[in-house]
């Protein structure tokens, strides 16, 4: 099967995702889904992860040649789904939930291609530091942890706050590269047949 005409969908409107395919050089058009992110009663957050991210690469519309890639990120502690926080006060709750601890960030990723999704669920292991009232006054201030799944974000300021991580960095950004590949690959697009740009 030839590529030409094809193209490589992200079915996200994150634009660290995007920043992520860039950072590697792929050529793509991002397609945010339209999807219902609410968890199921009793749903785990694994399940959940890998559930929306299917949901999401099989909303877009695409054409048949096209291959899509969706992710859904979630970061959970004691088995518990901590999604973006409502409003400061439930982020500065959840940065005092995690400090000092080690919690999981699950990252689901599904590839759909040739009229089949793939889907797979990579987990990375994250230790904060302790995390003083002071910082997070100073950091919920900033305003980044408002839209990202447990109140921080490794790649920005955040980062401060982060003591180790064990596993995928580019997971807990939203997409893991290394996973990402494996799956193109056994869909039938490995990255010698996507469309590359020089990384940059």
């Amino acid at each position: 099967m030839s590529n030409a005409g094809a193209r490589l969908v992200l079915a996200s409107g994150s634009p660290r995702r995007r920043q992520l395919l860039e950072t590697i050089g792929l050529r793509f058009v991002a397609i945010p889904p339209d999807i219902d992110e609410t968890p199921r009663p009793d749903e785990d957050p694994r399940g959940y992860v890998e559930r929306l991210a299917r949901e999401k690469a099989e909303a877009v519309r695409a054409s048949p040649d096209d291959v899509v890639v969706a992710a859904d990120t979630t970061v959970a502690f004691a088995g518990h789904i901590l999604g973006k926080p409502v409003d400061a006060a439930d982020a500065r709750r959840m940065l005092l939930l995690l400090s000092d601890q080690t919690h999981d960030v699950h990252t689901g990723v599904a590839v759909r291609a040739g009229g089949r999704t793939a889907t797979r669920v990579v987990t990375t292991f994250v230790t904060m530091v302790t995390i003083s009232e002071s910082d997070i006054a100073w950091y919920v201030g900033i305003g980044e942890p408002l839209d990202k799944a447990g109140g921080y974000a490794l790649q920005g300021a955040g980062g401060l706050l982060v003591r180790s991580v064990e596993g995928s960095s580019s997971n807990v950004v939203g997409l893991p590269l290394a996973e990402l590949a494996e799956l193109l690959a056994a869909a039938g697009w490995p990255l010698d047949r996507l469309r590359l740009d020089p990384p940059g």
